[in-house]
């Protein structure tokens, strides 16, 4: 699919390359929306990020869920007033109400974002449009919408609506007129406009086009229906290998086919109660409360991993190839080793609106545990948005949602392609009113060539109006200023002179110079349609960086690193720091905005810089305050191993935040770890960094306090030699030491069947005697079981030997036998 070939993707890509609009991009199903988004993620030079309502529509857009990437809660989200940007917080530090910790990378990757992407916006509520919209004012710009980044938002609200229960509407429908996401209260303020894709792709025949058109404009007369229920086959039974998939209205629809694949396979059938607690309705179970599966059946994720591995999403498929009691093993096409599945939980919350706060409160009212798991040989409507597929069989006649017939119709090549499996009738297609004068609106005020030159022009103008507006670091120099007055009393040194002294010359040097070529900027460009072929602007834009950045060094840069000051205030030290880095932000993003444009401004070369430049500079040591290392407990070993940190930095060659970050090194300092297991509690010391890092920080850890006369633990010098080791070879060591398994379990802090799994490796190995783990008596019973169930059924061996045997030992005889055939 080529853009050249199609006057709306061209106009598309124009918009979205070189203006900043937000652009709500629609169509009918097929006409290439999710092709277009994946040749922008290849082709678009502004930092992007790719967000959806659902874990399978963000995976086929190739993006993140929404919740995920904003840490937004599941609940209604009730809206909240902005803080004041002003003078005396200048960055609008106050966070919203209910908006969750960031990690550092997160912030960075918000902060220089250039634009963003909402794919199936038909699924986005308002309420989680205005989420979105406090999260990026929250770290970007808090007087813009959306915190100043472009949205793409894309969609067809012919086909799947937001999904929003009774109790949510009755908390939001006194803030929004509908629940679509056209009616949030940020959009409205920014404004968008709309470009609706005309050719479709994914069908060739006319016919099959028109009849779909029908559908999803509510047009359907009595010939058309006959038409397409000329599709209809009852007791339609391919073969598997036909490749055919079931789309289904209802759950239990897809449920009962494949309950009906599930019996046709061979293997025993396992069967998995779910443990409720509380109040937790049927209607809102997340899959079956007893779970069928048998090895061999195809199932799908419907939880994402909570692990730190992240092995699975919700709507990731595979197949079953192994079973016991307390885990499933599942393997996904493309991947090389199972994924091991164990039982979690989703908790049912109540949400109620707090009058006094106005804030939403979530109460847990009950409980759900099972395996995340359900089988996956049909699939609701729903699930299929944005798939397509060469042959599908649709039961679509108890249709209950607006757009859901189109949805499923749409899904398929061709008109050959399709089988109804139900006859579809006329009250099955739904479409709602609001949606239709919207998208009516959408249509009748497309934009054309005249409105993507005005919007380039301007979105030029804005870029080179930021590039030389220096208020934003007259505003942290004046915040600096506010925290001198209020803590002055605590502050040695003279740093709010020093401060003054910068504020003169910034206001008449540098602002009230800008000021006036912000005119000239204004002029030069409506000479031109493009601000980079434009030779005028281009010269005075390089004399301007020229001036500026000679400006910038003398009048900014040089004072403010001259200045200096002592506390001993923690907390006042932590907050002049803090304002002290935002400063110097503020000056480097200017800095790499100026040094890019000296040899004229290119709108590629400037976003890139200014992107990098704005990346947070937390992690850097302060030029101010902190040469005492007064705040941490030990301020000798801090500065110990924040030289470390820096040299690893360099060795490493990447960022210092990125070998450990400085929470984490502080809390080393103060708790002095000595021991693996205490080294390992330590936020930020899990995993990879254990393994990279573990035994030098122990190592110097020890050192210390061998130096300082510290209490040491029993064996302590042995500790740094753990640290290399992984999971199961720690709990090997142990068990080798003469600890038993709950003794192992008890201190790792982990369950004892993860211990014996871990042990169980070794007696395969051979490196574990069976009779340490085994007695013999026991040994010979399990054999015997075990030769009489040929299959190695782990639940029968068990139940013929009774409750004196564990499933454990029989697992240890089991991995024994199989080693020893093996060497045989």
């Amino acid at each position: 699919m080529k853009t050249d070939d199609n006057p709306q993707l061209q106009l598309a890509r124009d918009f979205v390359r070189y203006t900043n609009q937000n652009i709500f991009l629609t169509g009918k199903a097929g006409t290439g929306k999710t092709t277009f988004l994946h040749n922008l993620k290849k082709q678009s030079p502004k930092r992007m990020v790719v967000v959806a309502p659902t874990g399978v529509a963000a995976i086929n857009a190739g993006g993140v869920t929404i919740h995920s990437f904003f840490q937004i809660s599941f609940g209604p989200q009730v809206p909240q007033a902005n803080p004041s940007f002003s003078v005396s917080n200048p960055s609008g530090q106050n966070a919203p109400t209910g908006i969750k910790r960031y990690s550092k990378e997160k912030i960075n990757i918000i902060r220089s974002l250039d634009l963003l992407v909402i794919d199936e916006i038909s699924m986005v509520r308002a309420d989680l449009l205005d989420a979105i919209d406090e999260v990026l004012r929250r770290f970007r710009d808090r007087r813009k919408p959306f915190g100043g980044v472009q949205l793409l938002m894309i969609g067809d609200l012919q086909q799947l609506a937001p999904v929003v229960k009774d109790d949510e509407w009755s908390l939001l429908k006194s803030y929004y007129d509908t629940c679509y996401f056209f009616s949030s209260r940020a959009l409205k303020q920014a404004s968008f406009i709309g470009i609706e894709l005309k050719h479709i792709y994914r069908q060739s025949d006319e016919h099959f086009i028109h009849l779909l058109n029908q559908i999803r404009e509510n047009r359907m007369d009595e010939s058309t229906l006959q038409t397409l229920n000329q599709r209809y086959q009852p007791n339609f039974n391919p073969n598997d290998k036909e490749g055919y998939i079931t789309l289904t209205t209802h759950n239990h629809q897809s449920q009962e086919i494949n309950r009906s694949k599930l019996k046709e396979l061979k293997p025993k059938a396992h069967f998995f109660e779910a443990n409720v607690h509380g109040e937790f309705p049927e209607y809102m179970y997340p899959t079956e409360i007893e779970l069928v599966l048998k090895v061999g059946a195809q199932v799908m994720f419907v939880k994402n991993d909570g692990s730190a591995e992240k092995r699975y999403y919700n709507g990731k498929i595979g197949k079953v190839i192994g079973i016991d009691d307390d885990s499933i093993q599942v393997q996904c096409k493309g991947e090389t080793e199972p994924i091991a599945v164990e039982r979690d939980e989703w908790q049912n919350a109540k949400y109620a609106l707090n009058k006094t706060t106005q804030e939403i409160e979530e109460n847990v009212i009950g409980t759900f545990e099972q395996f995340p798991l359900k089988l996956a040989w049909a699939i609701t409507i729903h699930k299929s948005q944005g798939l397509t597929f060469e042959k599908a069989i649709i039961n679509a006649r108890q249709s209950f949602a607006h757009g859901q017939v189109y949805v499923a119709l749409s899904r398929c090549k061709s008109l050959e392609g399709l089988v109804l499996s139900t006859p579809i009738e006329t009250h099955s297609i739904k479409n709602d009113g609001t949606v239709v004068s919207f998208t009516d609106r959408v249509e009748q005020n497309q934009p054309g060539e005249k409105e993507l030159l005005e919007s380039r022009r301007n979105y030029q103008q804005q870029l080179l109006s930021e590039l030389f507006d220096f208020k934003p670091i007259l505003w942290q120099i004046q915040y600096l200023q506010k925290l001198c007055n209020e803590h002055g009393a605590l502050l040695l040194g003279n740093l709010n002179q020093q401060l003054e002294a910068i504020t003169e010359p910034l206001k008449t040097e540098m602002i009230g110079v800008a000021n006036k070529f912000e005119r000239q900027i204004q002029q030069l460009i409506r000479q031109s349609e493009d601000a980079e072929q434009n030779e005028p602007l281009q010269d005075r834009v390089k004399k301007a960086c020229t001036y500026f950045l000679e400006k910038l060094e003398i009048t900014l840069e040089q004072p403010v690193k001259a200045t200096d000051f002592q506390t001993d205030n923690a907390a006042v030290r932590k907050s002049l720091q803090e304002a002290f880095i935002k400063l110097r932000k503020e000056m480097n993003v200017k800095r790499s905005g100026l040094t890019s444009c000296q040899e004229g401004f290119i709108l590629k070369d400037y976003l890139k810089a200014r992107a990098r430049a704005v990346i947070d500079l937390g992690s850097e040591k302060a030029a101010t305050g902190s040469g005492n290392a007064a705040f941490a407990k030990y301020p000798d070993f801090f500065k110990k191993m924040h030289a470390w940190r820096e040299s690893k930095a360099k060795d490493l060659k990447m960022e210092i935040s990125r070998v450990i970050r400085q929470k984490t090194l502080l809390e080393i300092v103060e708790k002095l770890p000595v021991t693996r297991i205490e080294l390992k509690g330590i936020r930020g010391m899990g995993g990879k960094k254990m393994q990279q890092f573990g035994k030098e920080i122990l190592e110097m850890t020890l050192a210390y306090r061998k130096a300082k006369g510290l209490e040491l633990p029993l064996n302590a010098e042995k500790e740094p030699a753990k640290a290399t080791l992984d999971s199961k070879h720690l709990s090997y060591s142990l068990f080798k030491a003469g600890k038993s398994v709950e003794e192992i379990a008890a201190e790792r802090q982990l369950a004892t069947s993860t211990i014996e799994s871990h042990l169980v490796h070794f007696v395969g190995e051979g490196e574990l005697p069976i009779d340490r783990l085994v007695e013999a008596h026991k040994q010979k019973a399990i054999m015997n079981q075990l030769k009489k169930h040929t299959n190695n059924s782990m639940t029968a061996v068990k139940s013929a030997l009774g409750d004196d045997y564990s499933y454990s030992e029989i697992r240890f005889v089991l991995k024994y036998l199989e080693a020893k055939q093996v060497k045989s």
